[in-house]
């Protein structure tokens, strides 16, 4: 372990591998504390991996987890917007439940309700948590008859009550389907590619964060003398190594390949998914996003109808004809700490899909969410679907609220699943570098980040609109439709 007194004359070395979102989020905050932050990322830029579309401010899109899991959701996603305030889309979700569905919209509420009053005493703690809009307004009940009067109003450019932002669901969904009331609850959207430029944006600000990009780590071994690493890297085609404090396994879906590297045991699953991208041209008014429940895995899994500017939705179905796939899940064993995922789904988030699977599932989910929403048979592709492989800590598929574990002194893995969960994973590893001596006991968890809040809108929406070319999506998602209000 380094000496303390040495510590408090040299900022700790600490590396981290992988520059997703829990990456990138660890390193801006450990960077801001002014720690020596390496940040090395195999890709070309930042923050590009499954997609994300939504805070999951309160688990609401997710029947199956348990009430604790909700309430640590809810508290997370308050922070993540506190840290990327301009990736978030400021617009409501409609959750449903369809008539054919076992559950029921009252089974829904007891744990809504719990939420509306954590969220409310998150507030009293902190009027800065007031994130989400005021507690009483967290979610809001629309029963038929209130549906039928929406559906004869016009939908409005700016909505600003629930009741208005429901306008367009109450004109095109069949309501015919759909069991009551719907409940709308804040919920709002995150924008992966924003939230990406904000992370890029506020780490290139910050002298105390090295971030190289293009840079695949090969070997890591212990250094001598001490417990630190020395980290063995291929950037440009060419070999280079750093000698570090501590070391921070943030690789995502392949956080078991550094586990192997280093000889350490860890059970976890991966989970390969996707989300297609449509454009329906005959759609001219803002949408809230809209869930549809469903038993996952089944045909009639989850729907969920996300929107962006321009006519565009992002749309998931929980089935394994379009975003579930057979064989998609994989299992850590005792000889390896890395899921072995088929080679199909390795390919294509390495190399490409093809045009005709492409072609198949989208229009697959268009024809999911047309159940619902029978205007939305019009759509068509909009682009190349959004994809990647999601890690889980332990045994439970069902896991969503997780953040971090340790191997002795000096490694760390960040197991968030979903991307409300990095600052508890930041804060967890904070309080080890202090428990360990690499850090001043005095250090505070961090809920402020100056230089991150220098960052202007405007700057981060041309780097979100240069990800998009960069990764060819449609420039539309680079922008979001609602503004804070």
């Amino acid at each position: 372990m380094l000496d303390v007194t040495q510590a408090k004359l040299k900022p700790a070395k600490i590396a981290i591998v992988g520059g997703g979102i829990a990456g990138a989020s660890v390193a801006l905050y450990l960077s801001e504390l002014g720690l020596d932050i390496t940040l090395l990322e195999k890709g070309p830029s930042l923050v590009n991996g499954p997609p994300i579309c939504h805070l999951h401010a309160g688990g609401n899109l997710y029947r199956e987890i348990s009430e604790q899991q909700c309430l640590t959701l809810l508290a997370q996603s308050i922070d993540l917007l506190r840290l990327y305030p301009y990736a978030a889309d400021y617009r409501p979700t409609v959750v449903a439940v369809p008539k054919h569905d076992k559950g029921t919209p009252e089974q829904l509420l007891p744990r809504l309700k719990t939420l509306q009053t954590e969220y409310e005493r998150l507030i009293n703690l902190d009027p800065l948590n007031k994130v989400l809009g005021e507690s009483q307004d967290y979610f809001q009940l629309f029963d038929r008859t209130e549906l039928e009067c929406l559906a004869l109003q016009e939908p409005l450019d700016k909505p600003q009550t629930l009741a208005q932002w429901m306008i367009p669901v109450a004109k095109n969904a069949d309501l015919d389907k759909l069991q009551f009331p719907l409940i709308m609850v804040h919920e709002f959207g995150l924008n992966m590619f924003r939230l990406g430029a904000s992370a890029a944006l506020s780490l290139e600000a910050n002298t105390c964060c090295q971030v190289l990009t293009n840079s695949t780590v090969t070997r890591i071994s212990p250094a001598l003398p001490g417990s630190g690493w020395l980290v063995d890297y291929q950037q440009a085609g060419l070999n280079k190594q750093g000698e570090f404090d501590y070391l921070i396994n943030a690789a995502g879906f392949r956080s078991g390949l550094i586990d192997d590297l280093l000889g350490f045991k860890r059970p976890r699953l991966v989970e390969f998914k996707a989300a297609y991208v449509s454009r329906w041209t005959e759609c001219d008014c803002i949408w809230p996003e809209v869930v549809f429940h469903g038993e996952r895995g089944t045909p009639q899994g989850m729907a969920q109808f996300t929107p962006y500017p321009g006519g565009y939705f992002q749309l998931h179905g929980m089935t394994e004809d379009i975003t579930l796939f057979k064989q998609g899940l994989a299992a850590s064993t005792e000889q390896s700490a890395q899921p072995k995922l088929a080679e199909v789904f390795l390919n294509k988030i390495d190399q490409s899909w093809t045009e005709p699977e492409i072609i198949k599932r989208t229009n697959r989910a268009i024809a999911h969410l047309s159940a619902y929403i029978p205007s939305f048979s019009s759509a068509q592709i909009g682009a190349k679907p959004l994809f990647g492989a999601q890690q889980i800590p332990g045994g439970d598929p069902t896991l969503r609220a997780a953040d971090v574990s340790f191997v002795g002194d000096n490694y760390a893995r960040c197991e968030t699943v979903k991307a409300s969960s990095v600052l508890t994973a930041a804060d967890v590893i904070l309080q080890k570098l202090i428990s360990t001596g690499l850090v001043d006991k005095k250090t505070k968890a961090l809920r402020s980040f100056p230089v991150s809040e220098r960052v202007s809108e405007q700057v981060i929406t041309l780097r979100a609109e240069a990800l998009t070319k960069e990764r060819e999506f449609p420039l539309s998602f680079a922008h979001i439709n609602s503004t804070k209000p």
